[in-house]
C-alpha cells in the first residue's frame, strides 16, 4: 500500500533496462527473485484494479512478463496474502477482481481478534519489551497487576494498540517497572480521560527526582 502504482508494477514485475525513463539498469521485480520459494502480499486489497490482473495471470500461467519485456520468464512461487479487509465485500463493491480473490483463497487463515485470543497478550508483551532492550539495553518489567488489566481491555485496536499502550508505559513507569498506574488504553484517550502530557506530569510531581532523571 505504501508503494505507488506506477512503481509497484516494476518492483513486482520487473523491467528491462530502458523500459522507462530512469530504467538504467534492468530489474528482475520481486516475483522473480522469489522462484522457488515464497513472497508474501501484504494489504493485498490496495493493489490498484489493473495490476491485480497481471498477478492474476502470474498465478495462472506461471509466468512474468517484466515491464519492457517481449517475452515471459516462468516462476514457481507461492504466494501469501493478507488483508485487514473484507474481501468478499471488496469484490461486490468492485474494489477487486473475483477470479483473483478464487485463486488466491485457496487456504484462508483468518486471525481472531486479540480479545479473542487473550492467551497471546503475555507473549507479545515479552516480545515487545525484548525488542526494547535490544534498542535501548535497558530491562523492562512488567508487574502481576498490569497484566491482569491487559488481559482484561477488550483490544478494539488488536496488536496495534497493545504496542501503543507498552510504548507509553515504557515511558511512564518508574524503577524501569510497569504497574497498572503506566497503562493508559486508546479508548481513553479518546474519551475525555487526562491525556499522557497530563498523566506524565503528574507522576513527576510524585517521584523521586533520582526516578525523573
Amino acid at each position: 500500500a505504501a508503494i505507488p502504482e506506477q512503481m509497484l508494477e516494476s518492483i513486482l514485475f520487473g523491467h528491462e533496462k530502458g523500459a522507462f525513463t530512469g530504467a538504467i539498469q534492468s530489474n528482475q521485480g520481486l516475483l522473480r527473485a522469489a522462484d522457488g520459494g515464497t513472497i508474501l502480499l501484504d494489504e493485498i486489497s490496495e493493489m490498484p484494479i489493473s495490476l491485480q490482473s497481471k498477478l492474476l495471470r502470474v498465478i495462472q500461467e506461471k509466468r512474468v512478463m517484466p515491464i519492457g519485456s517481449s517475452s515471459e520468464v516462468d516462476v514457481n512461487v507461492r504466494i501469501v496474502a493478507t488483508t485487514n479487509r473484507n474481501l468478499i465485500t471488496e469484490v461486490k463493491l468492485g474494489n477487486f477482481r473475483e477470479d483473483l480473490f478464487y485463486r488466491l483463497n485457496v487456504f484462508p487463515i483468518n486471525n481472531l481478534p486479540l480479545a479473542s485470543r487473550t492467551d497471546d497478550i503475555i507473549p507479545i508483551v515479552a516480545h515487545i519489551l525484548t525488542k526494547s532492550f535490544f534498542e535501548t539495553q535497558e530491562v523492562f518489567y512488567i508487574n502481576e497487576d498490569a497484566i491482569a488489566a491487559l488481559i482484561e481491555h477488550t483490544w478494539p485496536g488488536n496488536v496495534r494498540e497493545l504496542d501503543n499502550v507498552i510504548q507509553r508505559a515504557l515511558i511512564l513507569c518508574a524503577n524501569n517497572t510497569i504497574t497498572i498506574s503506566d497503562l493508559i488504553f486508546d479508548t481513553d484517550v479518546i474519551s475525555d480521560q487526562p491525556n499522557t502530557a497530563e498523566i506524565l506530569a503528574a507522576k513527576f510531581k510524585t517521584s523521586e527526582p533520582s526516578e525523573v532523571l
